[in-house]
């Protein structure tokens, strides 16, 4: 492929495919990637967003294949422009459930992956543009933390900062790290992740660092789930000068107890369907709304949530958010419903504010991420025998989004 081949709008997370090595990498590229392509922009290329599990990331460094992996995806047409570091250990597990906050920024062995990740992004960027690499939002508290953790876990995410500064500096490309609020975390809301940027690492002598090379992932489901505005969480990030360094496009589902309050029937659906699809391998943290539409209460997983919160017989009075992400194509399913539309709100602020600027550099850049990891787990009438087909169409999908907005705008 050259330069002047079309490079396809957006692109989709690899953390989909199973297998921690890089030939199982590489593998599920090939069989997966490749076809999506084929499908989408036959003559053109790509982009994808790389998860490379701890490793996968250890073998492209220690046995020297970058040179030979950047090549491949050259030949391949496909183009890496993000990498997704949250899981660091095995993503498909028959159960992963609490296993993938682990380790947390506590660890230094948190640090060293990411450090790792950026030696192999800087490898495979094409030559003076910007990477990202999507992160954990500190890790899961499974015990309160208190101010000494979170300074902990600030004094690696700066040191990862201020490895990514001489990474740029040394071989020009700009990567920056980007935190992933998500429900039940230490970190889940916008205003918890501003509150951590502004007194734990934009307080200090390397806040110019933090802000260049730290930001934020915002992933629209996960925001969703919290029953946060879209536009509102985004425009806490622009206006504390926190930059956004990607946006996982994804869909989470929406439980509409408030539309059945006189219909038993339809409820009696509800609570079927949602006892169809709590499945064991990963967390679906549960939340509910208060009267007023926002959060009135979280719980860890849906099953919790059903043994729970259906104790008897009553209705539910205000709908829940279940993070099990949906394919974005997707708005409804049965007698559920998704948060589809949060897709079309965040991707309008986004394209308003495009063009503004933290410091000089972009404050959104630009980098789009369809992330449906959930393919495997989906309820039988979602499910598909061809995941290719199935991750083009959620491509397609957000491509007329995007349109429509650019349309709208002008």
């Amino acid at each position: 492929m050259n330069d002047s081949a079309t490079v396809y709008h957006h692109g989709y997370c690899t953390n989909v495919h199973a297998g921690i090595s890089i030939d199982a990498a590489k593998a599920n590229l090939e069989r997966y990637a490749c076809d999506v392509r084929q499908r989408l922009v036959p003559q053109g290329r790509l982009p994808v967003g790389l998860w490379l599990a701890e490793q996968a990331a250890h073998q492209l460094l220690r046995e020297g294949r970058l040179a030979d992996f950047r090549a491949w995806l050259e030949e391949k047409g496909l183009v890496p422009y993000t990498l997704n570091g949250f899981p660091q250990q095995d993503f498909h597990q028959p159960v992963v459930k609490h296993a993938v906050y682990e380790p947390t920024w506590l660890c230094q062995s948190r640090a060293e992956y990411t450090k790792m990740l950026i030696d192999v992004l800087a490898w495979l960027l094409p030559q003076g543009s910007v990477g990202t690499i999507s992160t954990l939002p500190l890790g899961w508290p499974h015990a309160p933390w208190h101010a000494d953790d979170l300074r902990t876990a600030a004094e690696h995410l700066l040191e990862v900062a201020q490895y990514a500064k001489r990474m740029e500096e040394e071989t020009g490309r700009h990567i920056v790290v980007a935190i992933e609020p998500e429900p039940g975390c230490v970190l889940n809301t916008a205003s918890e992740v501003v509150e951590f940027f502004t007194h734990y690492l934009f307080s200090g002598r390397q806040e110019a660092v933090a802000r260049r090379h730290l930001s934020v992932c915002h992933d629209i489901c996960h925001s969703g789930v919290m029953f946060e505005p879209q536009a509102e969480a985004l425009e806490q990030y622009r206006r504390a000068g926190i930059r956004l360094g990607k946006v996982q496009v994804s869909s989470a589902i929406h439980v509409p107890w408030d539309r059945c309050q006189d219909d038993p029937g339809a409820a009696a659906d509800i609570r079927t369907q949602l006892a169809r699809i709590g499945e064991p391998k990963y967390l679906h943290q549960t939340t509910a709304a208060a009267p007023h539409g926002r959060l009135q209460r979280l719980i860890e997983d849906l099953p919790h949530a059903l043994s729970r919160w259906l104790a008897d017989d009553a209705i539910p009075r205000h709908p829940w958010r279940i993070h099990f992400h949906i394919p974005i194509y997707v708005d409804c399913f049965g007698s559920l419903q998704t948060t589809q539309d949060d897709i079309g709100e965040a991707t309008t602020y986004l394209e308003q504010y495009r063009q503004e600027t933290v410091d000089g550099m972009p404050w959104f850049t630009g980098h789009y991420e369809v992330e449906t990891y959930a393919w495997t787990v989906l309820p039988p009438e979602l499910a598909t025998d061809n995941l290719a087909a199935g991750i083009a169409q959620e491509l397609e999908y957000f491509s007329i989004v995007r349109e429509r907005i650019k349309m709208a705008r002008t």
